[in-house]
């Protein structure tokens, strides 16, 4: 591939991303959405979020699941978990996560 096309090609994907996401952006105030889809819609980030978080918390360095009580990625995403839960609060789900993988890794 040369250097026309290779960068003809990362214009094209950078229009077309900015064309996706300006089009959501653009008609967020003129278009109505079914009250279904928008409930649905609140989920999302919480759907994206666990996609992320769970297959590196489960996941052992050479592969494989490791589903165990001395997997300290587990044990802090239980303890985070449950402070999220109990405080619906990002910021404070995410320190004490943090810091409890920190504490959990340092003992470990």
């Amino acid at each position: 591939m040369d250097a026309t096309t290779l960068w003809l090609t990362i214009a094209a994907i950078g229009i077309g991303t900015f064309a996706l996401r300006f089009s959501f952006i653009g008609l967020s105030g003129r278009l109505a959405l079914p009250a279904p889809l928008t409930r649905a819609l609140r989920f999302v980030p919480a759907a994206v979020l666990s996609a992320i978080i769970l297959p590196a918390a489960l996941r052992m360095p050479e592969g494989g699941l490791d589903i165990a009580l001395d997997n300290p990625r587990l044990i802090a995403c239980i303890v985070a978990a449950g402070v999220a839960w109990a405080t619906k609060s990002v910021l404070a789900t995410l320190a004490v996560g943090m810091g409890a993988l920190w504490a959990l890794q340092a003992l470990m």
